[in-house]
């Protein structure tokens, strides 16, 4: 069908060797198209946009987004000698900041902000927005106290039990720092009362680059107008928060990605010219040395580099372009994407143009070589990369969109980089030729029969020793390799795979020597319908973390219910709780027992219900949505670091759905959530992945190489360095991660081809002539192996744990592939041909095919 096609095909190319002008021109015209689309583009790092939109933990994140906003606040720390400087400022600032109106929508920036409590009502109201928990737990400690002061009133008393004791102490330093919750500080200040803090809480997504960036800006725009040295020569202005670490996290990772593509583009035409440099060298030159030959050829190699990344560049252009068009951002697993698809693209252009050098070097002229190159190295290449197009694309068809539009991305820059190699390269060497900037038709080609015959040697006995020698340390190593696999452990911990954002600790350290976010962060919240609704769904999940002794995740249930009563009978039943709990702080025996009940006294001399109008805002803020309804809000505080993996997993599990008895049910949003869908469905689709593509692999096999035999020979390296990479890893402290997963299938797509072009070659040369394809064409696919490792080692130079460790297995991969082909292939190949008396040619159709 390839060969149908191509036949096709080929008044076109010579049409191309003709106007080769007309040819580039439609390139550069396309490839500037698809630069301006991709200059679009976006790294997008939220995570909720790698799965599924119709999973109901994406969705409840994005209705929490929708109806109270963004999760973590912006944070203004303001650090001066004068504390009411600070507070002078930070009032001046809110009020400003707060009348900051988003662009076209005209909607605000902020929502609401915190700077001072209104402690003094909370002090002399505490109780009423105790928790019954926390009554409860505050009567029992009182009737504790206060038969404790009896029995030490009686003089025949003798302390017997200390424990008792020591357990009210605890129960009271309990109850202490409830309380020192509940009220807090007037503002958020640091110990040395030098810095003061000011939250602010956006109105949009933080994953909203271009939001973000805006807040901060705008902010910056409104500190700057202030001048805050006007209010104190010394005052500085810090602006931090969570609400930043999105934006450095996505700039530090862009600067990233840019400096990976720039040095890895670099090392990788560095890599091809010199082995072009070298191989037109060698042609030329023969087994002499000459240095004047050497220095003649210096100034054709920035050609050369041109010549191997133009048709690249306008690749890429296309598929970037095309990505945008489909995606409109670039998620953190694609963000990788152009520097893979330069290394893995231009082995292309390496066969294509080392094609065209040899037909040159015949005599032909230009149109005849170019023609030749593209019906024979053009078809090779195009069945390798729909091969390698093939194995990104079954990835498409996983729901995590890491592996999605991964292969989407990967699979159409592939096809692109084939027609750009085998059209547009055609018309560069043309033109080049006419412009004199290349000379290919002067380089004479050594006598290559006399040469094949040097390499071609017999079977000798030596030799087949040395073959059997390697296969057996083979057999032991692949042996070794499968007993190792049980060792290897996946990376649940996600800070692991994260890197120090210096800049970020740096700005955010500031803010947070006046308070700290520790305790809300990572929390579940679960929008119900109607605020009644919300102490149903607390108490569920309250009763099943009471239940939970296995692998309890849950801290605490917080509802706004809990603290204040929405009804007339409810705040009745608390007033005369309230009322009980003065009665036994009048007892006589507690009468200045200690401060803690002086603070209680004044938090119980509550007496009238108290209005919803009354509540302080920094109260109720955390349970209002945006419409300002309040108390339809249900946070869960994680008990477990939800930065492993394994715990976000059990969290969504515990609290991930709830079903109230009428049959409604409520679905809990968060980023960890969000992560923990991620996790599971990256670790249920690798194993689909990883097999789909190596069916397709086999298939491309059993259609090109048509017998079993050839293909399961074509097959064994890449059998054999996937179990030594996995088999390696455990020896190298490397884990499996959400990361380096989605390299498997491409692994498999790339280290294919190494075996593939031995196997084509050696059925054209036939018997004996293993040794001869080694030096051929192992030379080559070396090279192509090397321009893929460079490509990919741009990604060891990243400070991205992550994409680290993409490179680092994507590099073991390829390169122990490339080990099994020119290494344990060819031995297994010769002790096959020790006991066969057929000729390989005559095992297969006999039909031209590329010398590679």
């Amino acid at each position: 069908m390839i060969e149908r096609l191509f036949a096709y095909l080929g008044p076109f190319i010579r049409y191309t060797a003709r106007y080769p002008l007309r040819i580039l021109a439609v390139s550069f015209i396309t490839a500037l198209v698809g630069f301006m689309l991709a200059y679009n583009l976006r790294i997008d790092n939220d995570l909720a946009k790698l799965i599924p939109e119709d999973y109901p933990s994406v969705q409840a994140l994005e209705k929490l987004r929708e109806q109270v906003g963004a999760e973590n606040e912006v944070a203004v720390a303001i650090k001066s000698p004068s504390l009411p400087a600070n507070k002078e400022f930070a009032a001046d600032l809110i009020d400003r900041a707060m009348k900051l109106k988003l662009p076209k929508i005209s909607a605000p920036y902020f929502t609401r902000a915190e700077f001072r409590k209104e402690i003094n009502f909370l002090q002399n109201n505490a109780l009423y927005f105790a928790t019954e928990s926390e009554l409860d737990k505050l009567e029992q400690y009182l009737k504790d106290v206060a038969q404790q002061a009896k029995e030490e009133a009686n003089p025949f008393y003798i302390e017997l039990e200390e424990e008792d004791e020591s357990e009210t102490d605890s129960v009271g330093r309990e109850l202490e720092q409830m309380y020192d919750e509940l009220v807090g500080s007037e503002y958020y200040l640091s110990e040395d009362s030098l810095t003061l803090v000011v939250k602010l809480f956006p109105n949009g997504s933080q994953t909203d680059i271009r939001f973000i960036r805006s807040s901060y800006g705008e902010l910056q725009n409104v500190v700057d107008d202030l001048s805050p040295t006007t209010y104190d020569p010394e005052m500085e202005i810090t602006l931090a928060g969570r609400f930043l670490r999105t934006l450095i996290e996505v700039e530090t990772i862009t600067a990233d990605v840019k400096s990976s593509f720039g040095a890895g583009v670099l090392m990788l035409l560095c890599v091809v010219v010199a082995y072009f440099f070298y191989r037109n060298y060698r042609i030329r030159a023969g087994s002499q040395i000459s240095f004047k030959l050497m220095v003649s050829e210096l100034p054709r190699m920035p050609v050369i580099a041109i010549i191997m990344a133009l048709p690249l560049t306008f690749s890429i252009c296309w598929t970037f372009g095309i990505a945008y068009l489909t995606f409109g951002n670039l998620n953190i697993m694609t963000s990788t994407l152009g520097l893979l698809l330069f290394g893995m693209g231009i082995d292309f252009g390496i066969h294509f143009f080392a094609r065209y050098m040899e037909e040159r070097g015949h005599g032909k002229s230009v149109e005849d070589s170019a023609y030749k190159t593209f019906m024979t190295t053009g078809q090779a290449i195009t069945v390798v990369g729909i091969t390698t197009a093939a194995a990104f694309f079954i990835l498409m068809i996983a729901e995590f969109k890491g592996f999605s539009e991964f292969g989407f991305i990967a699979g159409i820059g592939i096809l692109f980089a084939i027609i750009a190699y085998i059209v547009s390269l055609p018309a560069l060497l043309v033109q080049f030729e006419r412009m004199r900037l290349l000379n290919l038709s002067k380089t004479p080609v050594h006598n290559v029969k006399s040469q094949n015959n040097r390499m071609k040697l017999g079977s000798s006995r030596r030799t087949f020793y040395v073959s059997v020698t390697v296969l057996v340390l083979a057999v032991i190593s692949i042996l070794y390799a499968g007993y190792n696999v049980k060792n290897i452990e996946f990376e649940y911990h996600f800070g692991s795979l994260e890197p120090e954002y210096k800049r970020f600790t740096e700005v955010n350290s500031k803010a947070r020597t006046a308070y700290s976010n520790k305790q809300t962060r990572n929390s579940a919240y679960i929008i119900v319908d109607k605020p009644d609704d919300a102490p149903l769904v607390a108490s569920i999940l309250k009763e099943r973390a009471s239940e939970d002794t296995l692998s309890p995740t849950v801290r605490e249930v917080e509802t706004f219910q809990d603290r204040f009563p929405m009804n007339d009978s409810a705040a009745r039943a608390k007033l005369e709780r309230i009322d009980d709990i003065r009665d036994l702080l009048a007892d006589p025996f507690l009468e200045n027992k200690n401060h803690q009940l002086d603070r209680l006294r004044k938090a119980s001399t509550t007496r009238e219900i108290i209005s919803l109008e009354e509540v302080p805002d920094f109260l109720k803020s955390p349970f209002t949505s945006k419409d300002g309804e309040v108390g339809n809000l249900v946070i869960i505080y994680p008990s477990v670091g939800l930065s492993d993996g394994r715990n976000s997993m059990n969290f969504a599990d515990d609290i991930g759905k709830v079903t109230l008895p009428g049959g409604k049910v409520y679905y809990a949003g968060s980023t960890s959530i969000v992560a923990s869908d991620m996790l599971e469905l990256m670790i249920e689709e690798t194993p689909l992945m990883v097999t789909l593509t190596i069916v397709i692999i086999i298939l491309f096999k059993l259609i090109i190489l048509h017998k079993v035999k050839w293909v399961l020979l074509a097959l064994f390296p890449l059998g054999a360095s996937f179990l030594w990479m996995f088999g390696i890893m455990p020896d190298l402290g490397w884990k499996l991660n959400f990361y380096n997963l989605v390299v498997l299938p491409t692994v498999l797509g790339i280290g294919d081809d190494s075996g593939i072009h031995i196997v084509h070659r050696y059925l054209e040369e036939g018997k004996d002539s293993i040794e001869k394809v080694l030096r051929s064409t192992g030379e080559h696919i070396s090279v192509s192996a090397m321009t893929t490792v460079v490509g990919f080692g741009g990604l060891l130079f990243s400070i991205h744990p992550g994409m680290r460790s993409i490179g680092e297995l994507a590099i073991l991969g390829i390169m122990l592939s490339l080990l099994a082909s020119l290494i344990v292939l060819p031995a297994l190949i010769h002790i096959l041909e020790r006991f066969s008396t057929k000729s390989p040619e005559k095992s297969v159709e006999k039909r031209p095919r590329e010398k590679l």
